[in-house]
Parts: C-alpha cells; sequence; structure tokens
C-alpha cells in the first residue's frame, strides 16, 4: 500500500572511502574525510554540501559515512548526519551508538547540526560531536538551520555529548561556498 523508502549512499562514496581499516587518528584526520564527503558530494551532483562520519573512538575506524540526499532522495531528512546515523546503526545492529558494551562513538559533521539533526545527535548514542563549518557559515549562503538552542553545545555536554567546533572550519564553509557559487539548489523549511 505504502512506497518502500531506501536509502543508498551515492555510488562514488564506497571507492572513495576505501579501506575499512583505516585508522583516522585525530579529530582532523576525521574532519578531513567529511569534509571531502561534502565536497565530492557537490562535484558529483549526488546532494547537498554537507558530508559527515560515524567513528569508533577506541579503534579510530570509520563506522559509517554520510551524505546530503535531500535534493536526489527527494527527502528533507536525508541530512548528512541523518544517513550517516542510519547507516552506522544499521552496521552495529543497533539503534543505540552508545548502548552498554559498545565503544564510544563520534558523529564527525562538516558544518554544525541544524535543528533536526541537533535533536538526533542524542538520540543516537553518540558519545562525541565535531563540527566544521559553523550556522552561520550555512545561513550566509542561504540555508535555513531552524530554531535551535542559543546554547546548543552546552545542552548536549548536560548529556554526556563532548562537542568540538570550528574543526578545519575554513575548509568546510568553503565548500558551502563552492556549492553556492555552483548554483546548487537551497531547500529549506518554511519559515512561518
Amino acid at each position: 500500500m505504502f512506497p518502500e523508502v531506501n536509502f543508498e549512499l551515492p555510488g562514488w562514496v564506497e571507492e572513495f572511502v576505501g579501506d575499512p581499516d583505516r585508522v583516522y587518528p585525530t579529530e582532523e584526520d576525521r574532519m578531513r574525510l567529511a569534509v571531502e564527503l561534502s565536497r565530492m558530494n557537490v562535484e558529483n551532483g549526488t546532494g547537498g554540501p554537507f558530508g559527515a562520519a560515524i567513528f569508533d573512538l577506541e579503534t579510530k575506524r570509520l563506522v559509517a559515512p554520510g551524505v546530503n540526499l535531500v535534493t536526489t532522495a527527494g527527502c528533507s531528512i536525508a541530512h548528512a548526519e541523518m544517513v550517516a546515523i542510519m547507516f552506522a546503526q544499521r552496521a552495529v545492529g543497533s539503534f543505540d551508538l552508545g548502548a552498554p558494551g559498545e565503544p564510544p562513538r563520534e558523529l564527525v559533521a562538516s558544518t554544525e547540526p541544524c535543528a533536526m539533526c541537533f535533536g538526533a545527535t542524542p538520540w543516537s548514542g553518540v558519545r562525541r560531536l565535531v563540527c566544521g563549518a559553523r550556522d552561520e557559515d550555512a545561513r550566509a549562503i542561504g540555508f535555513d538551520e531552524g530554531p535551535k538552542l542559543p546554547d546548543w553545545e552546552s545542552a548536549l555536554e548536560e548529556r554526556g555529548i563532548e562537542v568540538s567546533r570550528d574543526v578545519l572550519r575554513g575548509e568546510a564553509a568553503s565548500v558551502l561556498r563552492f556549492y553556492a557559487e555552483s548554483g546548487g539548489a537551497i531547500y529549506n523549511s518554511r519559515e512561518g
């Protein structure tokens, strides 16, 4: 009666990510992957200028990548963070990436989370969030990040999620500008 909903990562993602045993020792290394995912998503015309990834903090290995699929999947919730969370939960076989007995996991996002992705972060079970570009960088090119708590970092930290901001911010913000300059669709919620 209702259509099946499936999300698939673009074909280039698996080839780009490569070796599943690769170690990403620093948060800059992990952010570089998220930023490159965002850049390649724009270059390949497979979605918006956002990339994300979930990492195992003990091994420093990638659990799952994510790219923004809003325009290509025709789905407003297909933000890079949401896609990475969905694929990571499928990979580990649990809706809780921080379940007892599981290693701590980290969400790395090329841009700070919008209101929706902010809300999904604690529900996902990650113990750490690393952000590249800031909310204002996304807003500067026309994206509506939605209503978010003014002190959103503290709200996450109160729930046991460490937040690191501005990691490779310049590189991440340059992808946003590249997307806007290349005529990428600026899709937004209704503001009222």
